[in-house]
């Protein structure tokens, strides 16, 4: 959002919040001047942040096009962000019309945006609810009148866990939202990570503390931490990768720096 548009009220404008950055990388207009000078000096440090929002975003549509080509039909897509198109759910029915959605995210402006695009779906729907409270997600009226958990669903935290402290959780937070799911259903997510950093203080660290003054702190976390998260899940072809090394249309060229994509990504299937 331009600085010409709404603010409802219960949304801070004089602190930035990650959703609103992303929201910049990806070159929207839903975000505020604050917003925009913290991206900014994100990119200060890791110009190459937008070009890893867009990677980021593309794995989420594959993903997506992957767990409805597995025949799921339910999508529980967690600190969705501010919807920006195709979203979830348009690239769910581009596969199977009748596929549900339920997103959830604790940020007002994303719950205004969302409940605007999600008008007169029936199968669609917002849950304004924080990730750190997976039980108020699960729980939600609305999640329980689009989800039936005796049937597959595939969970979608992208680009969520690096919010997330070590003394906040993160397994425990995805154990909660998958512990009830159904064999078959599947876990998508991805994680920025500092193990594609020089050494030392590098500019991934650099750009993480930049989200100190933002309404959510970034943790890094390396590859094994990144891996634990899947317990219970067996992960698909290519496993735990970079986000445009899992199933890409065009494989990358040979020569392309890597260090332009510090995430992990993967999806995994629920195992008997």
């Amino acid at each position: 959002m331009s600085e010409a548009g709404f603010a409802p009220e219960d949304i801070n404008t004089n602190q930035a919040h990650p959703a609103r950055m992303y929201d910049f990388y990806l070159g929207g207009k839903d975000n505020y001047e604050v917003d925009r000078g913290a991206a900014k000096r994100v990119m200060e440090h890791l110009p190459s942040v937008r070009k890893l929002a867009r990677s980021n975003r593309d794995f989420l549509h594959r993903a997506v096009r992957e767990v409805v080509g597995s025949g799921v039909r339910q999508i529980i897509d967690v600190g969705t962000g501010i919807p920006t198109s195709p979203n979830t759910h348009e690239v769910a029915r581009e596969a199977d019309p009748h596929a549900r959605v339920v997103y959830a995210d604790n940020d007002p402006i994303v719950a205004t945006y969302a409940g605007a695009k999600l008008t007169n779906l029936g199968n669609a729907g917002f849950v304004l609810a924080d990730v750190r409270d997976p039980k108020a997600i699960i729980e939600h009226p609305t999640t329980r009148s689009l989800i039936d958990f005796d049937q597959p669903v595939a969970v979608m935290l992208v680009a969520v866990l690096h919010f997330i402290s070590d003394a906040e959780d993160p397994k425990g937070i995805v154990e909660t939202l998958t512990e009830r799911l159904p064999t078959g259903s599947y876990l998508v997510l991805s994680h920025v990570s500092g193990d594609f950093d020089a050494g030392g203080d590098g500019d991934i660290q650099r750009a993480a503390r930049v989200y100190d003054d933002a309404t959510a702190r970034f943790s890094l976390r390396g590859r094994d931490e990144v891996r634990a998260l899947f317990e219970g899940f067996d992960l698909l072809e290519p496993g735990l990768v970079q986000p445009p090394e899992w199933r890409p249309g065009q494989p990358l060229a040979a020569d392309e720096d890597r260090s332009q994509y510090p995430a992990y990504v993967g999806v995994g299937v629920k195992k008997g």
